[in-house]
């Protein structure tokens, strides 16, 4: 594979950075990082000739979108690309827990968390002796912490250009590729040079044009956790995010290019109950590796002790053997889960410890998701798609965000490999195969 710089601002913006690069001898890779729009462009060659006659997928997610906030704010553009495609109204189904990083790796892959590994937003690794967080750059372009085969690989490998921004993952190699064309979190680059950036990217040549685009946004997260999801910040977030899909969905029809835009978010979003509820106040975790309500005990002993200790001492949460975990969570497999295993059973903010000695004991965000969906279904999110290989006018009902995997390799023409997902959970969304030959506009 060979990186190469691709700047979507000016050039000159990005030659002071390659000069000094190349004064002090530094690879390529490192000056995509340093440039003013930092876009990674990685040479896989061209659209294979089959590849260059399939349709295009752009694939948005919206963090936090909660299923309900379309129809209670009225989001108009959002409701207009469900009755003139495929939507579902009672929302779909966050794998557990229903956090940012494990469901955004798990619409990608296919896989649940526990087998996509990303189990959490941050986890220790009992087998590395390691911790992993989303936040953490290294880690999180070391492939080796990840596991499936991400849609965007598996089109790379059948000669099928792709891109992402800001999507969990792509800034790694795994199962051999990275996006041919990736941007990595970057608060500085907008929400409108985000799409200004997917429609230039659909403006390359046939030959250059990925067909598989993959886009995330932070809102209404940000503005559920901090407020909470009833608040008018929250609806304001979801009505900047309407506009913007509506926006998007304009400019990608203006392109002449046949592409099926779906719109998903990764969970859900409930009202904290309560305060902290702080585990090591009820027992002593001497000899545990911990990370947010995550238990790591070292020894059969002291996950034993702490197991007998926190078993009954409060109704807001329970606790379990990873092995004996509830089976339709499929959170039993990974030992990055913990053992024992604490799960909320309901809005509860759960730590293992307070702040540090001197340090603030911040309030718990007024907003929260993490809990099972089927148990709490404030954690639905959404789903929505349009285009010219979807059916117009139908709903379906609730269903995993696994099987969103087979659904878009069926749709992009490629042979995915056994996943947690089934293309049959979502028969009757797509026209004939859902494979068609594409149009010859915008060459």
């Amino acid at each position: 594979m060979r990186f190469e710089p691709w700047s979507g601002r000016a050039f000159m913006s990005a030659l002071l950075p390659l000069a000094l690069a190349a004064a002090l001898q530094l690879p390529a890779r490192q000056t995509v990082a340093q440039a003013a729009f930092p876009i990674t462009h990685v040479n896989h060659g061209p659209n294979s000739a089959q590849a260059q006659e399939r349709h295009y997928v752009v694939l948005v997610s919206l963090d936090g979108f909660r299923w309900d906030y379309a129809q209670r704010d009225g989001a108009e553009h959002l409701l207009a690309l469900g009755k003139q495609g495929v939507w579902a109204p009672e929302g779909m189904l966050p794998s557990y827990p229903s956090l940012g990083l494990p469901n955004r790796l798990a619409m990608v892959t296919g896989l649940y968390p526990g087998l996509n590994g990303m189990v959490a937003d941050s986890f220790y690794d009992p087998e590395r002796k390691a911790r992993f967080a989303a936040t953490d750059a290294k880690a999180a372009a070391d492939g080796s912490w990840f596991s499936g085969v991400p849609l965007w690989s598996l089109a790379e490998s059948q000669g099928m250009r792709t891109a992402t921004i800001f999507w969990p993952g792509s800034a790694a190699e795994i199962a051999g590729f990275r996006p041919t064309y990736s941007v990595r979190y970057d608060s500085e680059i907008s929400e409108q040079e985000r799409i200004e950036q997917v429609l230039k990217w659909l403006r390359l040549p046939a030959a250059e044009r990925p067909h598989f685009i993959a886009l995330s946004f932070s809102q209404p997260d940000r503005e559920g956790r901090e407020f909470g999801p009833d608040a008018p910040e929250t609806k304001a977030a979801v009505l900047r995010m309407d506009a913007l899909i509506g926006k998007l969905r304009t400019e990608l029809n203006a392109t002449g290019l046949p592409v099926d835009l779906v719109v998903v978010s990764d969970h859900g979003m409930a009202t904290t109950e309560g305060g902290w509820i702080t585990l090591d106040q009820f027992s002593s975790l001497s000899g545990f590796e911990t990370d947010g309500m995550l238990l790591y005990g070292q020894t059969e002993l002291e996950r034993q002790r702490v197991y007998d200790q926190l078993k009954h001492v409060s109704p807001l949460f329970v606790l379990y053997w990873r092995k004996d975990m509830p089976a339709q969570l499929h959170y039993n497999q990974n030992p990055r889960e913990g053992d024992p295993v604490v799960i909320p059973l309901g809005p509860y903010a759960i730590r293992a410890h307070g702040p540090a000695a001197g340090q603030p004991n911040k309030p718990p965000p007024a907003g929260i998701c993490g809990m099972d969906p089927e148990a709490e279904p404030q954690m639905k999110a959404i789903f929505f798609a349009a285009g010219p290989d979807i059916v117009s006018g139908k709903t379906v009902g609730s269903f995993e965000n696994v099987n969103l995997y087979p659904w878009i390799a069926h749709m992009l023409g490629l042979n995915a490999p056994k996943s947690d997902g089934d293309l049959n959970i979502l028969a009757g969304t797509l026209r004939d195969d859902g494979v068609q030959p594409a149009k010859t506009a915008a060459k």
